[in-house]
């Protein structure tokens, strides 16, 4: 395309003549534009050029020498597990997955001060010198008096490599202690590419299962290790927390039996500013712990940068695997990003993120508790970015998938987590990339293709009419009635229900959440309306109460909740069997 003269665009945009001159030579020199004689100034015809390909380069229409070059490979890349996030995540209204960051919680202001102070002259001269295989000196000063002793970790510099990622930190761990016969222990569910890489390695692998405590402790099973790759501040995937006296029986173990333990600090940030937990490296007895961090996750479009902790010699072994792999994080940002931590700008992000967060998540399990109240528990996990959810036993959760996908939501199964057989009813819901606002609508979403995806008639109560209160019946069967029911997340409710119509209710183990609102009676319905609990909507259900349980079906005669009630006369009610809703 033939550009303007200069003449013309000078008079078009109101400028000098001489500046649009200067401007096309820069261009032409950058070569975005080309000169013809006796014609004019072109826009670069770069038919090679990489803007034209770039739609090509994992096209569908392979080549016929496409399979002789996958026949010389030796890795197949397909054999492994396909990567979760679609590369147009963004593009999906509700994005229910757990890692990759919405751009509202990058913080602009903060990385541009931090990145104008990386870039004067003096601080170029400083980190462009040839500094072999060393880390900016300054971030490694940042990072031990600033973020490690936050884990309770008291490192000398030359016990911390930076690395790109906790990822690869933990590559270099395998890479450094596993061969074919190491025996190594890993959690179950655990991160899917550290066990394909050990897998690649050809390890023997002994899989420890993981509960509401985290990795259970088999000691015959970890007797047998030589290593042992834990993710215990918060078990990646489900979330966890493993128990202060696992970790002591653990660290204890470890010691007598000589056992290197390898911690992914997964997910550190998220609770940055209120953590009282200490890393397993940082507890007593943690001589044997190498510790595996990402630094940055909030901070991942512009840093990618991880934390590796380890005794002297491991830390000079792993330099130079690092140097013939990949050399060491750009010392630009590794500047930058000691910037970002001396001026405080990341505690401060961290502290933002930290509530983005907390507020995430307490709409996702409200909105779970309102469209999915008898169907799924949640595991009880401190605070995180994602929730660990079982369906009833008839959910197949890639099949959920791909239903909730056709409207927009992307949730994710949980099979690449497991090392055989995953169990076919969970699912993970993920908030770091989806706004507070969005989530409620998203959830009402994930839960219209939940009941698409199960044959719910033959998993609830069947509504009755003739069993069903109504009227005066219905008004004395709750007027003065306790109601004794859990959240989705498992936490104890209690709500009661005043002769007046007043109605109150507590949530949690310590009551932390609290709410009042109104009951009534309308015809044959049971109506309520709390002031903030289930968004203060009012809803109207039919009733019916067999011994000490009292179910709520909506118009349709859908079950949507039931409660053990305790009426006004003091009589006892039997505990609930199973981890339900309040209404």
């Amino acid at each position: 395309m033939r550009l303007p003269s200069s003449r013309q665009l000078s008079a078009d945009l109101e400028i000098s003549r001489n500046t649009v001159a200067a401007v096309y030579d820069r261009l032409i020199a950058d070569g975005h534009l080309s000169s013809s004689d006796r014609s004019g100034v072109y826009v670069r015809d770069d038919r090679t050029g990489l803007e034209r390909d770039r739609n090509r380069v994992t096209g569908p229409n392979p080549r016929e020498s496409d399979m002789r070059w996958r026949n010389r490979l030796s890795l197949d890349a397909e054999s492994l597990f396909p990567a979760a996030l679609p590369p147009d995540w963004e593009k999906y209204p509700f994005p229910f997955f757990e890692g990759p960051f919405d751009r509202s919680l990058f913080p602009v202001q903060e990385w541009r001060d931090a990145s104008r102070r990386a870039l004067t002259v003096s601080e170029i001269e400083d980190w462009t010198g040839d500094v072999g295989d060393a880390d900016d000196p300054m971030l490694i000063d940042e990072l031990r008096r600033k973020i490690l002793p936050q884990r309770g970790i008291t490192a000398r510099p030359e016990e911390i490599l930076v690395t790109t990622s906790a990822q690869q930190a933990l590559y270099f761990a395998t890479e450094l202690f596993v061969n074919s016969r190491t025996v190594v222990g890993l959690e179950n569910p655990c991160n899917p590419e550290l066990r394909t890489v050990l897998t690649r390695k050809r390890a023997r692998l002994e899989h420890n299962d993981v509960d509401e405590d985290g990795m259970i402790l088999n000691f015959d099973r970890l007797g047998k290790c030589g290593l042992l790759f834990i993710s215990p501040g918060r078990q990646r995937p489900t979330g966890v927390t493993m128990s202060d006296e696992r970790r002591k029986a653990l660290l204890d173990f470890a010691t007598q039996n000589e056992i290197i333990l390898v911690e992914d600090d997964y997910q550190w940030e998220a609770d940055f500013a209120t953590s009282n937990s200490v890393a397993l490296r940082g507890a007593p007895g943690g001589q044997n712990v190498i510790y595996a961090a990402t630094l940055a996750q909030p901070l991942a479009p512009a840093v990618r940068l991880g934390v590796l902790v380890a005794p002297a010699p491991v830390i000079r072994a792993a330099r130079k695997l690092r140097r013939i792999t990949s050399r060491h994080p750009a010392l630009s940002i590794q500047r930058t990003f000691a910037h970002m931590l001396g001026l405080g700008h990341y505690a401060a992000a961290l502290r933002r993120v930290e509530q983005a967060f907390a507020d995430r998540m307490a709409a996702l399990r409200e909105a779970l508790n309102y469209y999915l109240p008898t169907k799924i528990s949640i595991l009880p996990t401190q605070l995180g970015a994602a929730a660990w959810i079982t369906g009833p036993p008839e959910l197949d959760a890639n099949r959920l998938g791909k239903a909730a996908e056709a409207y927009g939501a992307l949730i994710e199964p949980v099979d690449a987590y497991y090392a055989e057989r995953a169990p076919q009813n969970v699912f993970r819901l993920g908030v770091t990339g989806i706004p507070e606002d969005r989530i409620r609508e998203g959830v009402s979403v994930v839960a219209k293709a939940f009941r698409e995806s199960l044959d719910l008639p033959s998993l609830e109560s069947k509504f009755d009419e003739s069993r069903a209160l109504s009227g005066a019946a219905l008004k004395r069967a709750c007027s003065g009635a306790t109601l004794l029911c859990k959240t989705v997340y498992g936490d104890p409710c209690t709500i009661v229900l005043a002769r007046n119509g007043d109605m109150n209710g507590r949530a949690g183990f310590a009551n932390e959440e609290q709410d009042t609102g109104k009951w009534w009676i309308d015809d044959d319905y049971w109506c309520r309306q709390w002031t903030e609990w289930a968004y203060g909507e009012t809803a109207k259900f039919r009733v019916m109460i067999t011994g000490d349980r009292i179910q709520w079906f909506n118009p349709s005669g859908r079950l949507i909740d039931w409660a053990v009630i305790v009426r006004a006369n003091g009589k006892k009610a039997t505990k609930p069997e199973n981890q339900e809703l309040a209404p």
